[in-house]
């Protein structure tokens, strides 16, 4: 399987100049949840930027619906929906996020044919029409249920655009031996828009990765930032997401250890429990990165891709003239003067609503169905549409 990219952030990064906390040494326990409002006033804000969800089949284990009552509960300030390849479930992110009240983040996780790992965030309408290129490039290129995304095609899609208009964030998640070349590789096409990621799981090795990685983000100069690469809404989860795990991979679950999480931590955990595992800076950049991403499902609207029309014609103007063409044949002894009224507001809506492309289309697939003797129906008689009528459409 393959994958895509994301990109780094371009206004005002909080520099990796500064110090940087290390990890704390308080003795709580990771998933310690908050006992009091004083106790939230003095964690730092949190947005959780990698998450799955169910609609990454047989990985995620949690519904939308579950993981933004979650997120809400934990206090965070928004959740990014970042399904593997695809949007299939955003819209369900949509109505979660709708409903719970908390700030939904588009995007998607990518596993690029060269084993770069990164998710990307969208910023902006542009962003978001990009990242469904990117997507269908990368499902087109492969088997049904599969991807693959190479770094030839991800330039193609960002050719000619400056990083700071890509309306992308780049979230590179480093392999468990980072390759700086894949931190200069994102920071090539994302700019300052592209992040270095930390993910610690209450592991043996969280202190020594945590160091590595924070060493690392110095050297290639990227920003850093926690996440979480979330795949359950709460702990207990876990026992579905191993049978989900052992599934995927078609084995027994008694042989699919391998394969499976070390422990219970990909799930939204408390920002308490956060406060003790990263640095709190690291925690803070996840939110200026939600600030930024201000696009929402809320802007986008139906447009029907174009249509072909002869030199010399628009759109509108094409219908009209097929619709003139078939009047002649339908009524050729004479169109009535009410049927002939009835076009021409047909016509003047059609326009007005910018549908012209959608009718040729389906005039274009008729009358190719036709001319082959293949059986097709059009507009079925419930439209109750003089022009379709006169194109021969229904």
């Amino acid at each position: 399987m393959v994958c895509v990219m994301a990109g780094n952030s371009t206004t005002a990064p909080l520099s990796l100049l500064a110090p940087i906390e290390r990890i704390p040494t308080q003795p709580h326990a990771a998933n310690e949840d908050f006992k009091d409002d004083g106790a939230l006033r003095d964690i730092p804000e949190y947005a959780e930027l990698h998450c799955l969800s169910d609609f990454s089949f047989l990985r995620g284990a949690a519904s939308a619906a579950k993981l933004f009552a979650r997120a809400k509960h934990c206090g965070y300030d928004a959740l990014a929906i970042t399904d593997e390849c695809s949007l299939a479930g955003i819209v369900r992110a949509w109505e979660a996020a709708q409903s719970s009240g908390l700030k939904l983040i588009v995007g998607s996780e990518f596993t690029l044919v060269c084993g770069l790992k990164c998710v990307l965030l969208v910023e902006s309408l542009a962003g978001y029409t990009r990242l469904c290129e990117l997507i269908t490039r990368a499902r087109r290129a492969a088997d049904k249920g599969f991807y693959r995304l190479d770094r030839s095609q991800v330039a193609q899609t960002l050719a000619g655009i400056a990083p700071a208009a890509s309306g992308l964030f780049a979230l590179w998640i480093p392999s468990e031996t980072p390759d700086p070349e894949e931190a200069r590789w994102l920071q090539k096409h994302f700019g300052e828009r592209a992040y270095l990621t930390v993910e610690l799981h209450r592991e043996q090795d969280d202190a020594v990765r945590l160091q590595e990685l924070l060493d690392m983000a110095d050297a290639v100069q990227m920003t850093v930032l926690a996440s979480g690469d979330v795949h359950m809404d709460v702990r207990r989860r876990r026992a579905l997401q191993d049978t989900l795990t052992a599934i995927r991979h078609n084995l027994p679950l008694s042989q699919s250890g391998h394969y499976l999480f070390r422990n219970g931590e990909r799930h939204l955990r408390s920002r308490q429990a956060l406060g003790n595992i990263y640095p709190a800076r690291l925690l803070a950049n996840t939110v200026h990165v939600a600030q930024r991403c201000h696009f929402s499902l809320d802007q986008l609207r139906y447009q029907h891709p174009s249509e072909l029309v002869p030199e010399g014609y628009t759109p509108t103007t094409w219908l009209a003239e097929l619709t003139r063409r078939g009047m002649a044949k339908r009524w050729p002894h004479g169109v009535p003067a009410a049927i002939e009224t009835q076009i021409d507001e047909e016509l003047t809506l059609i326009a007005e609503l910018g549908y012209e492309a959608f009718f040729l289309t389906v005039e274009d697939i008729v009358r190719f169905a036709r001319e082959r003797n293949i059986l097709c129906q059009g507009r079925g008689s419930a439209a109750n549409s003089a022009v379709c009528f006169a194109l021969g459409a229904r």
